[in-house]
């Protein structure tokens, strides 16, 4: 089947199977003669568990590392059990810090009037979580920084600092959401 039969048959699209097949996840296919991808129940077996395993939030590299065991028969469950236990513990820890996040905006959406004037509770709760304005540098100005930096062109690949002013960004913000929802306090 080409490649658009086989995106029909796994319930992908065709540039998430050129995609697969460019970062590895999906043997490159077999070519006609005219230069047309050809693929059999195989593959489409292969797209179809790595999209169920997409839907269930695993990273490409963990997908890769599923479809390694998968393909193995002397596998052990024990490995794969291993790899569904670590990421569910990620996806809890997610839901911690939104659950976190989504508290400390109740918050702030419940201080604000929302109403003709000018004050903003929430606008003021964003900018500093203490009395007094934040000194330019200051831990809470981070989260203003880190937004801008989130906002600001990506580095190339391959130049050593992709996903880490990403990572940084997010744990500052993370770091800020929970301080806040500790000074607040309850209501």
């Amino acid at each position: 089947m080409n490649i658009g039969e086989a995106a029909d048959a796994a319930g992908v699209s065709a540039k998430m199977i050129r995609h697969y097949e460019q970062i590895g996840l999906l043997p490159e296919a077999i070519r006609t003669e005219a230069g047309y991808r050809q693929y059999g129940p195989r593959e489409v077996s292969i797209l179809r568990f790595i999209r169920q395993a997409r839907r269930l939030g695993f990273s490409i590299e963990q997908v890769g590392g599923l479809l390694g065991l998968w393909s193995q028969r002397d596998r052990s469950s024990r490995e794969v059990k291993a790899l569904a236990q670590q990421h569910l513990q990620e996806l809890e820890d997610k839901l911690q810090e939104l659950q976190t996040m989504k508290q400390a905006l109740e918050q702030l959406v419940q201080a604000c009037a929302g109403d003709e004037h000018a004050h903003c509770a929430i606008l003021d709760g964003l900018a500093v979580a203490s009395p007094s304005a934040p000194e330019p540098g200051s831990v809470a100005t981070k989260p203003i920084k880190a937004a801008k930096a989130a906002s600001a062109p990506k580095p190339a690949a391959g130049d050593g600092h992709c996903g880490q002013h990403e990572a940084a960004a997010h744990q500052d913000l993370m770091a800020w959401t929970r301080s806040f929802a500790r000074s607040s306090g309850p209501g």
